[in-house]
């Protein structure tokens, strides 16, 4: 048994925990915050989505980027302020899709997809965890024949490595999601790809519960409110001066995880490892459906929009929709000209959904150049990375936790 620190209370941090505790080690959960899953893993878009795990490598995906980058209501925003992380980011994001590994590295994150979704709905029957989990699969709908034609040409491929792409008419889209029929906006939908394997959920109100039972059940130390100041290895172990309030301590260990999202960059540097991650910022809305009209008209299959990158997901008496990237540093504000995209969405698609209550949110994604998590042991021996995942923190991060501990056990 190991005595074993995780920095990171997320999605990444609870995966990591549960895994090594479920292994038999010993672990302490560290997070600054005062409260388990606060930042990119409070309101994502809630989808369990090996169908939409493909990497953003394209040189379509470059040519878009540049030409909708300045556009405030675009799906893609870039600051143009001087810093110098985010133009190495974008350097090595073009070097990433001039290598051409698109397509090997989509179908690796398809197959951590996969293998995540088992265990989330493992550790949902196992530990009894209620999440708002939907297992309705996710629906790809188009009304651009550009965007659907590209989408069908994939779908052989994917096809063939086992990911289930159904091609739908708009008929049958309507007959999947019986929304749609109070749109009248619904004519202009051509058609669908729907994934039944897929599912959705509430990733705040899974961590925050699988933290209660890794406490309770499994007896983790957590303690939140608690900064990681320095890391430094003293013969054979690994030290952690925190901070907690004005109380410096000391407690050391075997090994020492850091899932800390966007922070991971900083321990990085700290640690003299090499590391891209980047914050990329995202916004979501969630609606209160708290008339029984939008109760009724609100969708209950996970949605996504390709042609504008919106995602959609219905959990319980909410309706969260999700999208937009921006490129501007470490800044949650919430811009309303962002926002103003996604409630238009709704009001366009799902017009009997009232939006007259709702909750803005913009997070962080720790995003790689080429898109790919990050879980490789640093320099300094004993600490891993479990970090990186981007927009699919929430799709990946249980299997990408059992691939960290694999390595802390010498298994890789």
């Amino acid at each position: 048994m190991k005595k074993i620190a995780v920095i990171g209370a997320g999605i990444a941090g609870t995966t990591t925990a549960y895994a090594l505790l479920k292994r038999g080690h010993k672990v302490s959960i560290f997070d600054y915050r005062r409260y388990p899953a606060m930042a990119t893993s409070y309101a994502n878009g809630g989808q369990l989505s090996a169908s939409n795990a493909e990497t953003w490598n394209t040189t379509k995906n470059v040519i878009s980027g540049i030409k909708c980058m300045f556009k405030p209501d675009a799906p893609l925003l870039f600051n143009p302020s001087p810093e110098i992380q985010k133009y190495k980011w974008m350097l090595g994001f073009l070097f990433a899709t001039i290598k051409g590994e698109h397509k090997k590295n989509t179908l690796e994150t398809i197959n951590l997809a996969k293998k995540a979704r088992e265990i989330y709905f493992r550790i949902a029957d196992e530990e009894g965890i209620e999440f708002e989990l939907l297992k309705k699969g996710i629906l790809r709908f188009y009304d651009s024949e550009q965007e659907f034609k590209l989408d069908r040409a994939k779908a052989s491929w994917l096809n063939q490595e086992g990911m289930e792409w159904d091609i739908l008419t708009a008929e049958e889209v309507k007959n999947l999601e019986p929304a749609f029929k109070n749109n009248k906006n619904y004519e202009n939908i051509l058609g669908g790809i729907y994934t039944k394997s897929d599912a959705s959920g509430d990733i705040h109100k899974f961590c925050t519960s699988l933290e209660q039972v890794l406490v309770n059940k499994y007896f983790a130390d957590l303690q939140l409110n608690t900064t990681i100041e320095h890391i430094t290895r003293q013969k054979d172990q690994l030290v952690l001066t925190m901070r907690n309030e004005n109380e410096v301590m000391n407690s050391a260990f075997d090994n020492v995880i850091i899932c800390a999202g966007v922070g991971t960059q900083k321990f990085a540097n700290k640690l003299g490892d090499k590391m891209n991650v980047y914050p990329v910022k995202g916004y979501s809305i969630t609606i209160d459906l708290k008339d029984e009209l939008s109760k009724q008209c609100a969708p209950t299959v996970s949605l996504i929009d390709q042609p504008v990158k919106i995602v959609a997901s219905r959990l319980g008496d909410r309706f969260r929709v999700a999208g937009t990237a921006e490129l501007a540093g470490i800044n949650t504000d919430i811009r309303q000209d962002r926002i103003k995209p996604l409630l238009k969405w709704v009001q366009k698609y799902f017009p009997n959904v009232s939006t007259e209550t709702y909750t803005p949110w913009a997070g962080l994604r720790p995003m790689t150049p080429n898109m790919m998590p990050i879980t490789r042991e640093s320099k300094m021996k004993g600490i891993f990375y479990h970090a990186g995942h981007g927009h699919l923190g929430w799709t990946l991060s249980a299997q990408t936790a059992q691939i960290v501990a694999d390595k802390v056990e010498g298994k890789d």
